[in-house]
């Protein structure tokens, strides 16, 4: 039996159960909106199913087996057997109960939970179709709708993920085997937590890359220290080629590269993963009811209350844009649940922090010192170097620096890059201090637990002003 459509309303509508879009349906039901989410796959959107919590599980697991093979600095003697299946099995664990939490949260809050696609009829409806063969469909009447349907990952042409031979990073982290041979296209920041992960877990890496270096956007002395170690860690990087084909072998696959000299190069790999980046998904919301289109790149414009250019619409998350993170969409969800509900708020781009969950980690916030100079302002610069930090060479960890970058005449903090064990922790004090428009002097002021890594962000303030003790 087929069930017809039927016709509900709601306030505030959200489409996408991603972490843009949770955080918006449960601000809003805490402001007394009544919240309607739909989402058409898993609570939680790729961040806690495919994408954060995943990988960071992974990368975990991974730093314990490679930790315990390298101990022997410190007298510490062992040789772990990874069991891959049993890691993943592990990771879904984990994933399975932070899901079930995202809709316990929205349940308790009193969002009604809608499952299925949602598309625009017009600026104040949308039909839902529900999945699974007669199911039927329904439409939701919205005064205010949150589009938070978020990204996924982009293949380059020739490379279709097929989830055995090409992989996505979705993929990749669903494994149950380590690959003996992997290449990796792509060395952003995807691509370079995943080739740490596999490299440490025993897997024989290769990294193909169009531009110069790993990381593009970072620093050079901030990509320098994680590339670095990758290399340590036995991963083969090779720059200026683009992924042009792969063919099927008798070991298993054959990935040829081209460069700017259309030489190719060919690599030998059980698997390959492609990791060049993130579009947002927009197809599925039939835009052209709205008469809205997303930009170039996928991207639906907003102002600094998240709104679209339709005054009902807003949207938040990875289908708003760079940069694309998890913590950006959240911060976004409460700006336009916010608005939605009459208060008063808008979202401030001055002080988002960014994390690559590489070996060694990277923090950043705010400016750097070329971004500061470009936007007009004098600048003093503080650094630490971790080899001069107690506590970094307690947990054996001597590479990466602290950095800040401060207004030379009023010493307000702009911005910092930490590189180096625990950064995507240590970002948080400078961020705040940026938030809060702190000085220098209120960071060396700050007492800081000794010992500890925090005291790098301690002494990398006092560099600023000259008054360094630990280091020269």
């Amino acid at each position: 039996m087929v069930v017809g459509d039927v016709t509900t309303g709601t306030e505030l509508l959200v489409i996408g159960g991603g972490p843009g879009g949770y955080v918006a349906a449960i601000r809003g039901a805490q402001l007394g909106l009544d919240v309607t989410l739909v989402e058409r796959d898993a609570y939680g959107g790729t961040c806690l199913n495919h994408g954060c919590i995943p990988s960071k599980a992974v990368i975990s697991a991974a730093d314990v087996a490679h930790d315990a093979r390298h101990g022997e600095e410190m007298g510490v003697f062992a040789e772990p057997a990874v069991d891959m299946a049993g890691l993943t099995e592990w990771k879904d664990g984990v994933v399975t109960r932070l899901t079930r939490g995202v809709e316990s949260l929205c349940e308790s809050a009193g969002v009604e939970l809608v499952e299925g696609t949602a598309e625009f009829v017009d600026d104040e409806t949308v039909r839902v179709a529900h999945g699974g063969e007669g199911q039927g469909s329904e439409s939701i009447a919205f005064e205010h709708a949150v589009v938070a349907t978020g990204s996924r990952p982009m293949e380059v042409p020739g490379f279709a993920f097929d989830g055995e031979r090409i992989l996505s990073s979705k993929d990749a982290l669903a494994l149950d085997t380590v690959p003996e041979k992997l290449v990796v296209v792509g060395a952003g920041y995807i691509g370079m937590e995943l080739s740490t992960v596999f490299a440490k877990l025993g897997a024989e890496v290769t990294v193909v890359e169009m531009l110069d270096d790993v990381l593009p956007g970072y620093e050079d002395d901030v990509a320098a220290v994680v590339r670095e170690r990758a290399t340590d860690l036995g991963v083969d990087f090779n720059f200026g080629e683009a992924a042009h084909d792969w063919e099927e072998t008798d070991e298993g696959i054959r990935v040829q590269t081209t460069d700017e000299d259309d030489e190719i190069t060919e690599y030998n790999a059980d698997r390959c993963l492609v990791a060049v980046g993130r579009e947002p998904v927009t197809e599925t919301l039939n835009l052209d009811a709205l008469d809205l289109q997303p930009d170039e790149n996928g991207v639906l414009a907003t102002d600094d209350e998240c709104r679209t250019a339709v005054e009902s619409v807003f949207a938040v998350g990875d289908v708003a844009g760079e940069p694309m993170l998890a913590h950006k969409a959240m911060a976004e969800g409460n700006v336009a649940a916010e608005v939605a509900a009459g208060e008063p708020a808008a979202f401030d781009h001055q002080a988002i922090p960014a994390a690559v969950f590489t070996d060694p980690e990277i923090g950043t916030v705010g400016m750097t010192e070329a971004e500061a100079e470009a936007a007009g302002f004098e600048t003093v610069v503080g650094q630490m170097p971790l080899r001069a930090s107690g506590r970094a060479l307690t947990v054996d960890e001597r590479e990466g620096f602290v950095r800040v970058v401060a207004d030379a005449d009023e010493e307000f903090l702009l911005g910092a890059q930490i590189v180096g064990p625990e950064a995507s922790e240590l970002i948080a004090e400078l961020g705040l201090g940026i938030e809060m428009g702190a000085r220098l002097e209120d960071v060396v002021g700050t007492i800081h637990t000794h010992p500890t890594l925090s005291e790098a962000v301690h002494e990398a303030a006092a560099a600023a002003r000259g008054e360094a003790i630990h280091t020269r």
